[in-house]
């Protein structure tokens, strides 16, 4: 058993400590942290959407009539019909058949994917879910590797981390000409890329493709909770098979409103998505001429590595002391010498003052030593190698429907 006071001590000296910081007010452009106004350039609420009026005013309204809670799982207390109409919307304005909302993203995430790979299947996904998951020569070795073994591929279509986006056409024709099942997460592009803010699938053309596309309605729909969309049986099967959802309480009914409400006006306003894309455009401008780079991100999401995380750390807070606020991710959310500072921006933004905040991020560097031109390009992650993948056996342990926890091992 560790001791919590000399790990955390441990965690302090590496220079890996974390608070939490208090903002006051809602998530927004700017925001009051710890009492001090800021810019913020860490929050995934793209479209700005999430204090906006009507999505106020969709959730209290919510609250008045439906409370503030579902009561329980939705295969033990039934649906409501507030979820169910988002239901309905969601899968209309994805295309798709139908779709499922889950409690979270994650929640989403573990059950469709432990719905979906049975004992003994391969999980081809990166543990950190980077785009080094989607080396396309080496994905097809390993799917030519597999050997008539039930295979599913998972990949991010806009990667969390450093917004690069996966060769999502090449991923379908190898899904495709292997037979296998294909899980794509939308999650940061829906509202940022693609048709009426659709998605990179919606973009490229290959919705009809995918299995089941993953979204979020935390982030551009600046709510709670996340969706599976796909067709009408592999809904039906979900309900029966995605424990995180059998299991797991439905999201509260404002939650919901107020994401019925931001999709709304997202339908509306496909001026949002285009704003979004103008201001990424402008802060990336910004930072490229203060020096830094950005790891191949043509998107929303970017991050510029330091490297060393007690030097990350200082740049974060050099920055904050400028009035900018620019999230430091150090281990273990990144790997060792993976340090970076993560900025994302939204559609609420202003151009000019993303590109004062460039200006203000490259000075904060220079002030305690980081030199944006050795902004670090972090190396691969490491690949399995063909003889690691032959000794991977199928378990044999007789399982039931919901029987997932091995997956990890899996994958």
């Amino acid at each position: 058993m560790i001791e919590i006071e000399a790990r955390l001590g441990e965690l302090k000296s590496l220079g890996l400590g974390r608070r939490v910081r208090m903002v006051s007010g809602p998530q927004g452009p700017h925001v009051v942290l710890d009492g001090k106004p800021v810019l913020l350039l860490g929050s995934d609420n793209y479209l700005g959407l999430a204090d906006h009026p009507r999505v106020r005013e969709a959730a209290a309204e919510a609250a008045m009539r439906w409370g503030v809670g579902a009561g329980a799982a939705r295969p033990v207390s039934g649906t409501m019909t507030v979820h169910r109409r988002l239901e309905e919307r969601l899968a209309a304005f994805m295309h798709r058949e139908s779709a499922l909302v889950f409690g979270s993203g994650f929640l989403a995430n573990a059950g469709v994917i432990a719905a979906l790979a049975r004992p003994g299947d391969i999980v081809f996904s990166d543990e950190l879910n980077h785009a080094s998951l989607i080396d396309v020569e080496h994905l097809a070795w390993g799917l030519g590797q597999a050997q008539g073994r039930g295979a599913l591929i998972v990949s991010e279509a806009v990667f969390s981390m450093d917004g690069d986006v996966a060769p999502l056409e090449d991923i379908v024709e190898l899904a495709e000409r292997h037979r296998v099942r294909l899980l794509i997460d939308e999650s940061h592009a829906i509202g940022a890329l693609g048709p009426d803010g659709r998605g990179l699938l919606a973009e490229l053309g290959l919705e009809d493709h995918v299995d089941v596309i993953l979204g979020t309605l935390e982030k551009s729909l600046g709510s709670y909770g996340a969706f599976a969309a796909c067709d009408r049986t592999m809904t039906q099967y979900l309900l029966n098979a995605a424990r995180t959802l059998i299991f797991s309480t439905a999201p509260s009914p404002p939650a919901i409103a107020g994401a019925a409400a931001a999709l709304a006006l997202l339908e509306e306003r496909p001026r949002l998505v285009a704003r979004l894309q103008l201001n990424a455009a402008a802060l990336c401008e910004g930072l490229e001429q203060e020096g830094f780079g950005l790891n191949g991100s043509s998107t929303h999401i970017m991050s510029v590595v330091v490297g060393d995380p007690a030097l990350t750390l200082r740049v974060c807070e050099a920055a904050l002391s400028r009035g900018l606020f620019a999230q430091a991710l150090v281990p273990p959310a990144v790997p060792d010498l993976g340090s970076r500072l993560r900025l994302t921006v939204m559609a609420s933004h202003h151009a000019e003052e993303l590109q004062a905040a460039a200006r203000v991020l490259g000075k904060a560097a220079r002030e305690v030593g980081f030199d944006p031109h050795s902004t670090v390009v972090p190396e691969p992650y490491l690949e399995i190698e063909a003889e690691e993948f032959e000794e991977m056996e199928p378990e044999v342990e007789p399982a039931g429907l919901f029987d997932y926890e091995r997956i990890g091992r899996a994958a």
